[in-house]
């Protein structure tokens, strides 16, 4: 039986497949660039979602208007929008009462590459974000390059990309819920900010998974407990 964490890790690690958002580090190694797990492409005419649970890719919707996803969408493993993150928007909105929305951080990644399926992880250096406001909850979607892109991967920060893209993410994160006789939106962008304050609350959402969920050297912990008294 192994008597270290990290040994432990490296065994499980080769007896079963991690889960895409506890089992990954959101560092990706280099300094500002971090994993992103992919869930949908903007070929899909259905909505793809991370089954929590199970860890597996699940079939949520059909899109059911012509609106589809204009880059690579998912989230950023070990991350949570929660209590940190709800602060955050409150903070910069003026708005008080705002909680995340208990899911990970979402990321858009900008490619020039057509990419034909989502359940993968990649390289993302954010450049940006956009603060939503979904029913009451904040919903940020962070705003990233592919890592070594030849057209996006040299971008810096969301004023350096051209305001078409920008004006795309935009249109349809505010719409793609809407039914055709609704009037209102639930949905609204209070803010479209910069590299520094996506990293703000990339690092929010970092501390609000592990005051949540916990540290993974603390799992591997409690499984190594559990193994031990087998």
């Amino acid at each position: 039986m192994p008597s270290h964490p990290e040994s432990l890790y490296d065994l499980l690690a080769t007896l079963f497949q991690v889960h895409p958002w506890h089992g990954v580090p959101a560092d990706a190694g280099a300094d500002g660039v971090f994993n992103a797990y992919i869930e949908l492409v903007p070929a899909d005419t259905v909505k793809y979602e991370l089954d929590k649970a199970a860890g597996h890719l699940r079939l949520d919707r059909p899109q059911r208007f012509s609106s589809q996803c204009p880059t690579p969408y998912g989230f950023i493993p070990r991350t949570l929008c929660g209590p940190q993150v709800g602060e955050r928007c409150t903070q910069r909105t003026g708005e008080a009462g705002i909680a995340g929305d208990g899911d990970p951080m979402d990321i858009c990644v900008l490619t020039e590459r057509t990419i034909l399926h989502g359940n993968f992880l990649l390289h993302a250096r954010p450049i940006g974000g956009l603060r939503m406001i979904d029913g009451g909850q904040a919903d940020d979607k962070i705003v990233a390059v592919l890592e070594q892109d030849l057209t996006y991967g040299g971008l810096r920060d969301i004023a350096e990309c051209p305001r078409g893209i920008v004006d795309r993410l935009h249109h349809y994160f505010l719409t793609y819920k809407q039914q055709p006789d609704q009037t209102e939106r639930k949905v609204r962008i209070a803010e479209v900010y910069d590299r520094a304050e996506a990293l703000e609350m990339i690092r929010r959402s970092r501390a609000d998974y592990l005051a949540h969920v916990g540290s993974p050297e603390s799992r591997l912990e409690a499984v190594r407990r559990h193994l031990s008294a087998v």
